[in-house]
């Protein structure tokens, strides 16, 4: 393990706006808050957090040229409620299956409304897992099961998912065709990204490095990465950006 999953980071045109439909949706809890940047915590544990993106251009799902990158997965007892509740925050139906609802939010992030009748503590969405797009799915999956020591637990048909279901599972799906982001270019977005938590950001950065991350640097390969007072940027192998953060 490198590090340990900290945030799922979803780009927004309106990050106040795109977290009030989360935690309305899911009866989850605003951590943070700033005009830039809101933190939600979830009664299990996940944080979502929503960024503003000024220029945001949003997913067409389902069409190739504005690739949605990510999406979430979210537990729901009744499918045509959560549906219901979804549109009346501003919401879109994107497809119905037998199982799930594909629902856009209001920035145009495409996430699955899964049915999952067992009882849960009423108003509360749970995450199920939060799906990445990708072109070689076990590739990733093997690349995320390093840096966030989670066990690859499920591969097959395009398939793959690292960590336990209720253990903040990441999940990855393999797409014909993948078009990479290319952050910080607005005409290829990234979406979404991931925070990853770490002890000593040299010896992580040189760690994901070795497994075949990108260094998103001003300059030339010697350049510091791009980041703050306690984050730096890098690219996975599918070109996803994720942030290597610490306290």
């Amino acid at each position: 393990m490198i590090g340990t999953l900290r945030t799922v980071v979803l780009d927004a045109p309106d990050a106040r706006r795109l977290a009030a439909f989360y935690t309305a949706l899911g009866g989850w809890t605003e951590a943070y808050a700033d005009d830039e940047w809101v933190t939600i915590q979830t009664p299990d544990g996940w944080r979502i957090a929503t960024q503003l993106s000024p220029g945001h251009v949003p997913p067409r799902w389902p069409d190739p040229a504005y690739p949605q990158q990510a999406h979430l997965d979210l537990r729901v007892p009744d499918l045509d409620a959560g549906l219901a509740k979804a549109v009346g925050l501003g919401g879109g139906l994107l497809r119905k299956n037998e199982t799930w609802y594909t629902v856009a939010d209001p920035a145009g992030h495409p996430f699955d409304l899964c049915l999952f009748p067992e009882k849960q503590e009423p108003g509360i969405t749970q995450v199920a897992g939060v799906m990445l797009d990708c072109p070689y799915a076990r590739e990733l999956s093997a690349f995320y099961a390093e840096l966030l020591g989670k066990p690859v637990t499920y591969e097959g048909d395009g398939m793959a998912m690292i960590g336990e279901d209720g253990a903040q599972p990441v999940m990855f799906q393999q797409v014909t065709g993948y078009r990479a982001p290319r952050w910080p270019d607005p005409a290829y977005p990234q979406q979404f990204h991931l925070d990853v938590t770490v002890d000593d950001v040299d010896a992580a950065e040189a760690a994901v490095l070795k497994l075949g991350a990108t260094s998103l640097s001003y300059g030339g390969d010697d350049s510091p990465s791009i980041g703050g007072e306690n984050w730096r940027v890098y690219a996975d192998p599918a070109g996803k950006p994720f942030c290597l953060c610490w306290d």
